[in-house]
């Protein structure tokens, strides 16, 4: 591989990457307006004014130390060779960690200062820098702020060793055991999805517009008064008994709404929605999928096998509990009492989060790939991946049959930060025809914007809505009511949930009524309320809103750049000396830092990939968050 600034060690390379450096300098211009990647990276030079970038690390192992140059390390990650100086440590440099070296992050050249910056502002770019502080134990925050802004610029992308070579100083001293610990920590998906969050922010940008009705807003309640009701459904055939929350009023009418929770979670989750909706003249009924909600989450044990923790089955169970719920609502729609007649399940819109956005896009004809899941699943380490990685593969323990999950009375799907990854393959959402909008937070760390939505998105076959939320997280559409605070303050998920994402919440109420209302005679009353000025409408500083009803077109390229990040990575220590072993045991830590117990799901879903992740984590005295 190649990087925009080369080291080969020689004389004359080194003035060339200064010459290249001072370029990069004279190019940063101070203003009134700068940022804080734009100040420090100034501040920096005027302090260090490196005559030349780092030609040597001084790796430390435990106890020992030793200088390798830059350029050995570089000649490892492109051709595997390692050099005298390197070969002192080849049981940690294996083919997996020269992978994680030459493993870029590409970022769009116009946007690496917004990305950068908002990085740093975040809870998690926090942690990273005080993790990469770990491993680079005698740098200082500004250097390692300024060394990523830089780093970030390269045209080959953003990587270890790139991100090294902008240090400053002659040699840098990095802690060997902390980086390669660091190095698999990273969920290279969740960094991709920051990077497109301004490509998305700007590319689907639109000029102000003042066609909107000004007479009505459907984020706004409705007149009717809403009625609920609890059902319990039994299905003895499959063992399962089956609640359901309806929400209705006196005058209900059009498509029956159903929504399906997310993974642990209750019938609850999406309560707003259902009220909102309903007070509107629809009626909805919320489920709850025995298999995978909180009660379900709490009984079972924790390992490193995802089916111990979701039954392949349940893959197959939830689409089918939501055609049961059908069936015994079309009985119920006929019988004398107040819901006859309101309970419209031969045309159905299904509201899925996460799991459920599954089980709706599953429901809508979406077919499994079992064998690309296989594939991918191979290596079942949680390492390196985000938790909806891990947790798909447990549907690898399905058998290769034809399930036909479709069900013919759902005329349209709406999938909130939708758990999909490499479950339907490359081409499973292609026979997905009915209207579908897809919800993507660009800052959600449990289902990742790049696989689990975008890439979904391209794949669909009907007509279809994207609602992108720069800066929202996997909870941040989540009922108020239903979720504990302390998830915010979590080991593992930052998550955005209280007023600063409420105009998230607002613009989904308007844009689902909108969208379920093209099915009835009111569509194109409605029908303003799904273009891209009225989503933008509703964004702050601090979260852009947009609506399209396709990718930026610059997203084709970003596929293919993204394609080798996808491989499986693990790293797999072997056999060493008692007294190697010590040293690193010495810096990694056998169990990670416990979690205050939560008495709501998310905080007990929050422990389960935290405990995924608990060999792995870094011990230190310094905190990490």
């Amino acid at each position: 591989m190649k990087f925009q600034l080369n080291w080969s060690g020689g004389r004359g390379s080194r003035q060339a990457h200064k010459e290249q450096l001072v370029s990069l300098r004279n190019r940063i211009k101070l203003s009134g307006k700068s940022t804080l990647c734009t100040l420090l990276v100034a501040l920096w030079w005027g302090v260090a004014a490196p005559a030349s970038a780092a030609e040597r690390l001084t790796l430390r192992l435990g106890p020992f130390e030793q200088s390798v140059p830059i350029a050995d390390l570089e000649k490892f990650a492109e051709t595997g060779e390692m050099t005298r100086a390197l070969k002192p440590y080849s049981r940690l440099l294996t083919p997996q960690v020269r992978q994680l070296l030459a493993r870029r992050l590409q970022i769009d050249p116009n946007m690496t200062e917004k990305f950068v910056n908002d990085l740093l502002h975040s809870p998690d770019g926090v942690r990273l820098l005080k993790r990469i502080g770990l491993a680079l134990p005698d740098s200082s925050l500004e250097q390692l702020q300024a060394a990523l802004f830089l780093a970030a610029r390269q045209a080959n992308g953003l990587s270890v060793l790139s991100f090294l070579q902008a240090y400053p100083e002659e040699s840098v001293v990095v802690d060997a055991t902390s980086m390669a610990a660091i190095a698999l920590q990273l969920n290279s998906s969740y960094l991709q999805s920051l990077a497109i969050g301004p490509l998305l922010e700007r590319e689907l940008t639109v000029a102000d517009s003042d066609s909107l009705p000004l007479n009505f807003d459907p984020a706004e309640t409705g007149s009717e008064y809403v009625r609920e009701r609890t059902l319990k459904l039994r299905d003895r055939p499959r063992g399962r008994t089956i609640l359901v929350d309806l929400y209705w009023s006196r005058y209900s009418s059009g498509p029956l709404v159903v929504l399906s929770h997310g993974f642990g979670s209750d019938r609850k989750f999406l309560r707003y929605i259902g009220r909102h909706l309903a007070s509107h003249g629809l009626t909805v009924a919320s489920l709850e999928h025995p298999g995978s909600n909180f009660n379900w989450i709490n009984g079972v044990s924790m390992s490193g096998n995802p089916g111990d923790l979701v039954p392949a089955s349940e893959f197959i169970e939830r689409p089918k509990d939501v055609s049961f719920m059908l069936d015994q609502l079309a009985k119920l729609n006929y019988r004398y009492g107040s819901l006859k007649g309101k309970l419209n399940t031969k045309r159905v819109s299904v509201i899925g989060h996460s799991f459920g956005g599954y089980t709706a896009l599953a429901l809508a004809g979406g077919e499994l790939d079992l064998e690309s899941l296989r594939q991918f699943c191979q290596n079942r380490s949680p390492i390196g991946r985000s938790p909806a990685d891990w947790f798909q593969c447990a549907a690898t323990q399905l058998p290769d049959e034809y399930f036909g999950l479709r069900d013919r009375r759902v005329a349209q799907v709406i999938a909130l930060n939708a758990m999909t990854g490499r479950l339907f393959g490359s081409s499973g959402l292609a026979r997905v025809k009915t209207p579908t909008l897809i919800l993507t937070g660009t800052e959600d760390a449990i289902t990742p914007s790049v696989d689990n939505h975008l890439r979904p998105f391209a794949q669909l076959g009907g007509s279809k809505y994207l609602l992108a939320a720069i800066g929202g997280t996997h909870l941040s559409v989540t009922d108020k009511g239903n979720l504990n605070d302390a998830m915010a303050r979590s080991t593992l998920v930052k998550e955005r949930v209280g007023e600063e994402v409420e105009p998230l919440r607002q613009l989904l109420k308007g844009v689902s009524l909108a969208f379920i209302k093209q099915l009835t005679p009111e569509a194109k009353t409605y029908e303003p309320f799904l273009k891209p000025a009225y989503a933008q409408s509703f964004s702050t500083p601090t979260l852009s809103l947009r609506l399209s009803t396709q990718l930026p077109p610059t997203m084709a390229g970003w596929f293919q750049v993204l394609a080798l990040p996808q491989q499986r990575v693990a790293l797999r220590l072997p056999k060493l000396s008692n007294f190697s072993l010590n040293a690193i045991k010495s810096n990694v830590s056998p169990s990670a830092s416990a979690m205050p117990r939560l008495d709501r799901h998310t905080g007990k879903l929050n422990r389960v990939f935290t405990e995924l992740l608990k060999n792995y984590e870094i011990k230190s005295n310094r905190p990490l968050a």
